[in-house]
């Protein structure tokens, strides 16, 4: 299976500086998106700690550990988040303009035809097979924990003071928990990571329209999902990573299970 990589930062319209960050390493197949929080410039400087120090240290990981099964790349998935959670608060606790930064998170492994996503907090993942989205991961937010509780609609997230807050983060705690799901990849899947300041911006069906119809190249998909977010108003930084998978997943040298945390 042959996996294509793109991604797209952009500052918004609202925001003078980027507290997003992506890191990719393709021959590892990894991915890595983080939206940072803190003070001034302390956000940019968390994600930025996340992304690399996750994609570097799995991508390692991986690089002397390929015949492991997905439940020990799972586990090495949460050791490299716990290993940025560690650098984020140390440097937090011991620098006083980090004070109180941290990021949230979502990451993909993709190996054998299988698909291997992990996330801290509310940025997101979407598979695109067949002209439909599907979403991955769940936010971990009061938004999602009022919705999940039925306190309020649907439409009432969409209008709400509280959409950025988020439950779970990392650096902002000694310890942190990596919610990990494995999921199958089939020929022409299309995953998307992005950050809230596309989903704050865009609803599903408008991210829809735009994967399902430009096909000039991955990268232009993702530069359109930007341009939309920003015609939308822009409130956010806006990050994003496209995936895309062609042909038939190779025969798997080792067996796969569902890896749950």
């Amino acid at each position: 299976m042959t996996l294509e990589f793109a991604y797209a930062l952009d500052t918004g319209r609202a925001r003078k500086n980027n507290e997003d960050s992506v890191a990719l390493d393709a021959q590892a197949q990894v991915a890595v998106l983080a939206d940072g929080m803190g003070g001034y410039n302390a956000g940019e400087v968390a994600a930025g700690m996340a992304t690399s120090i996750v994609c570097t240290s799995l991508a390692k990981w991986l690089d002397q550990n390929s015949e492991s099964a997905p439940g020990d790349v799972g586990a090495a998935m949460a050791g490299a988040v716990d290993q940025a959670n560690r650098a984020i608060f140390d440097a937090a606790n011991s620098n006083p303009q980090f004070s109180g930064m941290g990021t949230t998170l979502v990451m993909a492994v993709l190996l054998d035809g299988r698909l291997m996503v992990g996330h801290v907090g509310d940025s997101r993942a979407y598979r695109l097979r067949g002209g439909q989205l599907q979403r991955l991961t769940r936010d971990h937010s009061l938004l999602q924990e009022q919705l999940d509780a039925g306190l309020i609609t649907p439409a009432q997230a969409a209008r709400s003071v509280n959409r950025n807050l988020v439950t779970r983060a990392i650096g902002v705690d000694a310890d942190v928990t990596l919610e990990i799901r494995e999921h199958a990849l089939e020929d022409q899947d299309l995953l998307l990571l992005c950050s809230d300041g596309l989903t704050d911006m865009v609803d599903d069906q408008g991210i829809t329209d735009v994967l399902c119809h430009t096909h000039s190249s991955l990268q232009a998909a993702c530069d359109t999902l930007v341009n939309v977010a920003n015609d939308a108003g822009g409130r956010d930084n806006i990050s994003v990573v496209l995936v895309r998978a062609s042909g038939a997943p190779a025969n798997a040298t080792r067996p796969w299970w569902s890896f749950r945390r």
